[in-house]
């Protein structure tokens, strides 16, 4: 339905609070919440995990320690609210017994056992419920707060994003020989850099092959400095535990390192490696003797992973597409060239543009710096949001 400017400026700061905790919620979905008379703000909540309290009882709490009752109010939320018991008790009954007269709610339920439930419960209380028009920009934007969520929910693995820079040419890297971990190249400027930052803060885990570790020598952290519930996973996969004990990845371990190797890897190196505060998963090989990234993503979802951030080299990034396990897809392209010598993007796919008629969704986004430009293209393979439909609720 068309909302009201004053509807619209209400769900727009309930989205800007769910944002703020995006890296909070995890593995709940992330969720925000205000209560409102008229253009008069009541309460606000968000859903921060370790606090049990989902969004609407966070903001209903919050009303009534301002001395606000929140009797015949509207109630503006990001989710669709629950109506099952889970790790606490269904807000749809705590939003009907404060009296809110209205449930505003940008997007519906994705998770197919209790789509619907939470508005049939509020319309069956006499609330009137109000659901923005999918294709609104409101929605959208609400959605892509819980692509993660609703992707695992439904498919029971996490949802990847395969992130890479690469150049005008659709090169990922220099020649190895012409680089060291000592001497990183990059590709983009500050502001495409520090946007990458931001996705890391956004996920559960950043992967790698072991081929980038030996290249780069990287740390794989979020630097944003900005507060997470839980550190970001940092996982490579490194089939014969090749993973240096003086790299940075190591030596700055903190029950946030996970390695998975095959099970021939040599004893005496996970020995050494655990012994650093490496954790150490062995998985089995597939048929062409590299590790099964379905089973790897298995065991992050048994982990409670939802989301994925894939920062790998050609063969890995090749390898997760051509198993069709990316599910969105982040690239950052510079001006510069780096000639046909250079590594591929993806081995065996000559350069990401040959990806284009499979991906929806596409939006770019400009970095300036210096006297160039960066691009920055999103899109997805797999919509985790596709098929769900308010339209008979």
């Amino acid at each position: 339905m068309s909302l009201s400017n004053i509807d619209e400026s209400h769900l727009r700061r309930a989205l800007h609070l769910a944002e703020e905790a995006a890296a909070f919620a995890s593995p709940n979905p992330t969720v925000g919440c205000v209560l409102a008379l008229g253009d008069r703000i009541l309460g606000e909540g968000v859903h921060l995990y370790d606090h049990f309290d989902h969004a609407e009882i966070a903001a209903l709490k919050q009303a009534a320690s301002l001395g606000h009752n929140a009797h015949g109010a509207t109630a503006y939320v990001t989710l669709e609210p629950c109506a099952h018991h889970g790790r606490t008790p269904p807000c749809s009954n705590a939003l009907i017994a404060a009296g809110i007269a209205r449930c505003v709610i940008a997007t519906i339920d994705p998770n197919p056992l209790v789509r619907g439930q939470g508005i049939a419960k509020l319309r069956a209380a006499g609330i009137t419920v109000d659901i923005a028009d999918p294709a609104s920009p409101i929605t959208q934007q609400a959605r892509i707060l819980n692509d993660a969520f609703a992707f695992s929910i439904q498919h029971g693995r996490p949802f990847v994003t395969l992130k890479s820079a690469v150049s005008s040419d659709g090169m990922l890297a220099p020649p190895p020989a012409s680089r060291t971990a000592a001497t990183p190249h990059w590709l983009t400027g500050p502001a495409a850099r520090a946007d990458v930052q931001r996705l890391r803060h956004k996920s559960d885990a950043i992967l790698t092959g072991i081929g980038t570790v030996l290249a780069d020598n990287p740390s794989l952290t979020d630097r944003t400095g900005l507060p997470r519930r839980r550190p970001l996973l940092r996982i490579i996969l490194d089939s014969d535990l090749r993973l240096p004990l003086t790299s940075v990845l190591v030596t700055s371990a903190a029950n946030d390192l996970f390695v998975v190797c095959n099970p021939s890897a040599p004893s005496d190196r996970e020995s050494a490696l655990r012994s650093s505060g490496v954790e150490i998963q062995r998985l089995s090989e597939n048929a062409s003797r590299t590790l099964d990234l379905n089973q790897v993503l298995a065991t992050l979802a048994s982990r409670k992973i939802l989301s994925v951030l894939v920062e790998a080299g050609s063969a890995l990034n090749a390898g997760f597409l051509h198993a069709k396990l990316v599910d969105k897809l982040v690239l950052y392209t510079a001006p510069t060239k780096l000639g046909p010598n250079a590594l591929l993007f993806a081995s065996g796919i000559a350069s990401p543009q040959v990806l284009e008629p499979q991906l929806t969704h596409i939006t770019r986004t400009t970095f300036p710096h210096d006297n160039a430009v960066d691009t920055r293209l999103t899109s997805y393979l797999h919509n985790p949001w596709t098929g769900i439909d308010d339209s008979n609720i």
